[in-house]
């Protein structure tokens, strides 16, 4: 009977910290709401009916009546389109990620170093590309590159180095690497931040008992520094093969494609079928199969890249 007694004793003075303590959650819960309901409705539901889509041919109006199977896919397999606008994707993202890397890890350095006057404001400048509209940047860089008064080619003819304007974004020589070069500019920010984020990570000490030791700056790049940035490099490598494969907003305002399908992404061909069509309707079904397809190849490259710079990391270790 005591310890009967002793128990609800016990338990009436737990339930005012259970009931706080679940008032508490229940606020806590009330601020995800908003987020969960617009991630449900937003990112979950439509990946979830995209997957339906794509076995129907549907033009986004109306129900789902032609069920057609796989041959939504097969038709974007055998697509000499759809493989034209994957290899650009894949250009475009070499050409971003062979610029950006080295040079942001470069810049990182140099503004890591703690002796270094205003590198604060250096940081902030840098990175200004990257929180702008990309969209804006894509109609002012089409402007600066454009053949009749743009800003590049008026430089170039005062300077007398071209005879007639540079046709940039309708020259098949020069379109995309002024692709590249802008969207390079444009992220080149963020890379940068995720340097330095490493290099931070890094303790001074190591850096100090490297030079007790007499190694010099390039020997503390190569035996502490690399070495500790490796880890980090892989995640930031991994981003950035992902962020490079879409570069829908810049494509779609400085070339809509073109010329000529040169610099078609597949994030444009998609829009392109979803929205309009070859034929002039819109093909939901087939751009959902097109979304599917290309999320599956680039998930099974990620998997594959991230296995290689593991393993390739566990033998430099």
């Amino acid at each position: 009977m005591a310890i009967d007694t002793t128990w609800r004793q016990s338990a009436s003075r737990e339930r005012p910290r259970i009931a706080r303590a679940t008032k508490r959650k229940l606020w806590a819960y009330g601020f995800i709401l908003p987020q969960l309901v617009l991630f449900l409705s937003f990112t979950l539901y439509p990946i979830a009916m995209s997957y339906v889509y794509a076995f129907y041919d549907w033009s986004g109006i109306g129900g789902l009546e032609l069920f057609v199977g796989w041959r939504n896919f097969r038709e974007v397999a055998s697509d000499k389109l759809f493989w034209n606008a994957f290899r650009n994707s894949f250009y475009y993202m070499g050409g971003t990620l062979v610029v950006q890397l080295p040079l942001a890890l470069l810049l990182a350095i140099v503004l890591n170093n703690a002796a270094m006057r205003g590198r604060t404001f250096y940081r902030t400048i840098y990175f200004l590309p990257v929180v702008t509209i990309t969209a804006v940047v894509g109609a002012v860089m089409r402007n600066v590159f454009a053949n009749n008064g743009g800003l590049v080619n008026s430089v170039v003819e005062q300077l007398g180095w071209a005879k007639e304007p540079l046709r940039f974004l309708e020259s098949p020589h020069l379109v995309m690497w002024v692709l590249i070069g802008v969207g390079s500019w444009k992220w080149f920010g963020i890379k940068m931040v995720y340097w330095l984020a490493g290099l931070q990570a890094i303790p001074q000490s190591l850096y100090e008992a490297a030079r007790l030791d007499g190694t010099g700056r390039w020997g503390c790049f190569r035996h502490v520094t690399l070495p500790l940035l490796l880890p980090v490099g892989t995640v930031i490598t991994l981003l950035s093969v992902v962020d490079g494969l879409h570069a829908f907003d810049l494509i779609k305002v400085m070339t809509g494609g073109g010329p000529g399908f040169l610099t078609e992404m597949v994030d444009l061909y998609i829009y392109r079928y979803a929205f309009g069509g070859m034929a002039g309707f819109p093909r939901m079904g087939y751009a959902s199969a097109a979304g599917i397809l290309f999320g599956m190849i680039v998930f099974a490259i990620s998997l594959a890249l991230g296995w290689l710079i593991r393993k390739s990391n566990e033998r430099s270790a």
